[in-house]
């Protein structure tokens, strides 16, 4: 049922009355350095949060096993998180409403050399409209916008009248699984909202992703008689060439795929680290690189992952070298697939007007081609999935900031969204 305007103003002016608070608190997050495995602080940081508001606490870790028999599930490696998932609900006096998860993580990605930033990476400062720190716009804003747009609520006087999930994951960068593992563990309800960084419009579809390493051997001789030896980076270049071959082709596929075709380059293939060799005055004995492509809503990560390992091989078959000397290839992260929200779900249509609600204008809907944790949700819930959230720059790179005004905005949709998804009773009737 849609808000009355009284309590539309009601929650606004509650949002409002404690953003100087919400602000204070996602600087608190911004301040843990939670990086991948080291987000165990954060947990229980957030737990005892969840705790503090009454929330039922559940907290739970990885289940490898049930992880990597799910067909979603990303590939394990010696550096994957084990810091424990923690899921808060709320439930009402009286189930009345439609039930909704609030998902956000608190793994954040690496810094790059902290004397490239203006300022420390954690230690957060606000400058004009902008909030500065690492992981304060992916996604501790979010962490935070879920819990003070739920207190706004209360502030206003009622409550939802349905059951809500404040799920609190990590793996996100990585691979993906802290949000598998929710599902796996049995929680679900009508739909999701995760507020990811998205610029205030919602996420109409979102490509899949796999991680991989490639490994090159190589003949090591004295540089003087190189030309006796196989210089493994050398031989690593050509690789690389030959997956950006994939990528190529990938989008040139681009026409085949609804909400793509427009794209400009959907299909990313980033070399994102690469190493080799033990000494300048030896010809290479080995090189290996780590890769992150993506892939269409629609094609499975198996499917993906088999055509890039025949491609890999097919090219070192022709190589006067690689022949004798195959590369291998390991897949050691996202080994996901890509969703689309198709258009007209009734979730969709409250944050609209959820969003115009706080905006004064209409919910806007793009593609984009990151890893999203909705795609959990959407593939194997099978959920409405609504990826939503504030105006950022730099998430990723140096200097990451997320626009403060946006903050209060998209919070003030996320608080009508809940009110009128959810429905409301009044606190201690």
């Amino acid at each position: 049922m849609p808000l009355s305007q009284d309590l539309k103003d009601t929650i606004v002016k509650a949002v409002n009355d404690g953003f100087d608070e919400q602000l204070d608190f996602t600087q608190t997050l911004i301040r843990f350095p939670s990086t991948r495995g080291q987000e165990h602080e954060i947990v229980k940081f957030i737990t005892g949060q969840m705790a503090d508001r009454g929330y039922q606490i559940d907290q739970f870790d990885m289940d490898r096993t049930a992880i990597e028999n799910h067909e979603g599930g990303g590939k394990y490696s010696d550096s994957h998180s084990d810091a424990p998932i923690v899921v808060g609900t709320h439930r009402p006096r009286q189930e009345r409403g439609r039930s909704l998860i609030l998902q956000s993580h608190v793994d954040v990605v690496p810094t790059g050399p902290e004397d490239m930033w203006s300022a420390p990476p954690f230690e957060p400062r606000i400058e004009g409209d902008w909030l500065y720190g690492r992981g304060g716009a992916d996604m501790k804003a979010g962490q935070a916008q879920i819990f003070f747009a739920l207190d706004a609520l209360r502030r206003a006087g009622v409550a939802p009248a349905a059951r809500v999930h404040l799920q609190t994951v990590v793996e996100e960068e990585s691979t993906g699984n802290g949000a598998l593992m929710t599902y796996l563990q049995g929680y679900t309800a009508d739909a999701v909202f995760i507020p990811e960084p998205e610029e205030e419009m919602l996420v109409r579809a979102n490509v899949g992703t796999l991680w991989f390493r490639v490994e090159v051997r190589g003949t090591p001789v004295h540089v003087r008689e190189m030309g006796s030896g196989a210089n493994a980076i050398d031989a690593a270049y050509r690789v690389i060439a030959a997956l950006r071959e994939i990528e190529s082709d990938w989008n040139a596929e681009k026409a085949a795929h609804p909400f793509f075709e427009d794209e400009d380059h959907p299909i990313n293939l980033n070399i994102g680290k690469i190493e080799g060799g033990d000494w300048a005055s030896s010809v290479p004995a080995w090189c290996r690189f780590d890769c992150r492509i993506a892939l269409y809503p629609g094609t499975k990560a198996a499917e993906a992952a088999q055509e890039i390992t025949d491609r890999i091989a097919a090219f070192a078959a022709q190589d006067s070298y690689l022949s004798k000397s195959p590369p291998t290839v390991t897949f050691n992260g996202f080994f996901s697939e890509g969703y689309v929200l198709e258009p007209g779900t009734e979730a969709e249509s409250v944050l609209h007007s959820a969003h115009r609600g706080a905006t004064g204008e209409d919910l806007k809907s793009f593609v984009t081609p990151g890893y999203l944790d909705t795609r959990v949700y959407q593939l194997y819930n099978r959920i409405p999935s609504l990826c939503y959230g504030p105006k950022s720059e730099n998430i990723h790179g140096f200097d990451e900031r997320v626009s403060i005004e946006s903050i209060r905005r998209t919070t003030i949709t996320m608080a009508l969204f809940i009110a009128e998804w959810c429905g409301t009773e009044a606190l201690g009737g």
